[in-house]
């Protein structure tokens, strides 16, 4: 009997936190966001966007803007990063549809927001400043010099046993500090989420609002809101947004908007 009860009472927190968490979502979603950003992706892309990685390629047709990443499995040559050529600070919106085109069971896609240099030796805080460094795309260029939010999605681990334990999780990189990823997650991770079937396409709104980062995931017969908050860590404030496609990864993207809060 008491077994049961600490479930029922832990079952009705859960449902509480859920509910606050998704009240919280709607309410910014309501807010005085004026769109600063927009590409259809079906026209060319290079006039928006700019592209680290000798071996990706982006298509755009009617349908969207296909970004394949190179075709080698943890080659860092194969990796790619897709950034916006505009910057946007403060709090921000993201919206695009997304669909996977590849069927790997393994590495992820990332989100990078307002992504800036650490400021330190070659990493200047313009990022563009020092493309060179990352013809090359490899991760370690990314998370031990720049300070930004990273998403990753759509993701599983580096062995094919990772495939059925897909997950969504969040980061907040501390260049410089010599830890590499260390010490860089946001809690909770959301694991085996059964989101992103290749060929089906979900809708994502991700919001960055002061220390609080929410990502809703919208498809056919599924919805998931995931949260964090930043409660120890740094606050990023500007910079640039970025599409991350490990090696082997591949997937199409529609309707990309930005929206800021313009005072």
């Amino acid at each position: 009997m008491m077994k049961k009860t600490i479930l029922f009472f832990s079952l009705a927190l859960l449902r509480a936190s859920i509910n606050a968490q998704e009240e919280s979502f709607s309410k910014l979603q309501e807010l005085d966001w004026k769109q600063t950003f927009s590409d259809p992706g079906t026209s060319n892309w290079s006039e928006k966007w700019v592209l680290d990685g000798l071996k990706a390629r982006v298509q755009n047709s009617p349908q969207g803007m296909a970004f394949h990443a190179g075709p080698i499995p943890a080659e860092d040559s194969s990796h790619s990063v897709l950034w916006t050529r505009q910057l946007f600070s403060g709090n921000i919106k993201i919206e695009y549809e997304y669909t996977r085109l590849d069927t790997a069971t393994k590495y992820v896609n990332i989100l990078y927001i307002q992504a800036t240099g650490s400021g330190q030796g070659d990493f200047t805080e313009e990022i563009f400043e020092w493309s060179e460094l990352r013809r090359i795309p490899a991760m370690r260029m990314y998370f031990n010099h720049m300070n930004t939010y990273h998403i990753s999605y759509a993701a599983f681990g580096n062995t094919n046993l990772d495939a059925p334990n897909d997950y969504i999780r969040a980061r907040r990189y501390m260049p410089e500090s010599g830890r590499g990823l260390d010490g860089t997650d946001l809690e909770p991770d959301y694991f085996q989420t059964g989101l992103f079937q290749p060929g089906i396409t979900r809708r994502i709104t991700v919001i960055k609002y002061g220390n609080d980062l929410y990502m809703e995931i919208i498809g056919p017969g599924k919805k998931k809101l995931c949260h964090w908050k930043n409660t120890s860590l740094p606050p990023v404030e500007k910079g640039r947004i970025g599409l991350r496609h490990m090696a082997s990864r591949n997937a199409l993207y529609k309707n990309f908007r930005v929206s800021e809060i313009v005072k």
